[in-house]
């Protein structure tokens, strides 16, 4: 393994190996701890799209949300799923198979195309044109922008879904999907969380699902994987410091080197970051 692997895998925190219920123990008291130290918190929200990563994401918060109410002796605690589709959703059953699994204390469904389409309607009043990719990053956004009002509204925190796999090759939107207060699932790879999800009882389909961001018009459910121009199971080898194809291992590091500013905070004049 060279310096450059090492240093990503030592800042994305995989372990090559783990054992699948001390990490659902893990994440579940790192969200219950959050919420008990911040008193005046009494929800979580999190936007559930039908894949891999929120429906293990929403079945955790939910665990961790019925364990605080138990202790609690009381409802004062909630999770929110969110839905939040444009327009029709092409995998809509996977995400309503997730919201069925997760059993949200609250079940919402918000539709961000009429504030998308209001967005670019505006730009293109002032003569500029958009382009599909940048469409797609303003839904990411969007929904970011409901998850907070829930939140907002409801003393809440909002999740994020963001692991290790997703981390290293900056594969989501910036102050979108990136955006969040709480990312339990950080020190996982993609397999790692599959097999939280198996541990879980999860029905099959949902955490074998193809990833798939589908953000983009021209091209929808794209795989992540093509997206990436290198497989899950590359990245996850990578991440726990195997070897990979050297063509794999530069693809993931241009990835990784490429998107570092989106796990920066926004950088001022005492950063060297951008020197």
């Amino acid at each position: 393994m060279d310096s450059l692997q090492k240093q990503i895998v030592d800042e994305m925190m995989v372990s090559p190996e783990i054992d699948p219920k001390k990490e659902i123990r893990r994440s579940i008291d790192f969200m219950k701890d959050y919420l008990k130290k911040h008193s005046f918190l009494k929800s979580m929200v999190l936007g559930i799209s039908g894949g891999q990563d929120s429906t293990l994401l929403g079945k955790l918060a939910q665990m961790a949300v019925d364990e605080l109410n138990e202790e609690a002796g009381s409802d004062e605690y909630a999770f929110y799923g969110i839905r939040l589709p444009y327009g029709e959703q092409g995998d809509a059953q996977d995400a309503i198979d997730a919201v069925e699994f997760i059993k949200p204390s609250v079940s919402m469904t918000v539709n961000v195309k009429p504030a998308v389409d209001a967005s670019f309607s505006s730009l293109k009043k002032e003569g500029m044109e958009m382009s599909d990719f940048v469409k797609g990053n303003e839904k990411a956004r969007e929904r970011m922008k409901v998850q907070f009002a829930v939140a907002a509204m409801k003393n809440g925190v909002v999740l994020g879904t963001d692991h290790s796999a997703e981390a290293v090759t900056g594969f989501y939107t910036k102050f979108g999907d990136g955006a969040a207060d709480l990312v339990p699932l950080f020190r996982l790879n993609k397999r790692q969380g599959r097999s939280l999800l198996i541990e879980l009882g999860c029905p099959e389909h949902l955490y074998n699902k193809k990833p798939t961001a589908d953000l983009e018009e021209d091209k929808p459910l794209v795989p992540d994987e093509e997206a990436l121009g290198v497989t899950y199971d590359q990245i996850d080898d990578f991440l726990e410091g195997k070897e990979v194809p050297q063509e794999a291992k530069e693809t993931i590091e241009k990835h990784y080197l490429k998107s570092q500013h989106k796990r920066h905070l926004p950088i001022t004049v005492f950063d060297d970051f951008w020197k």
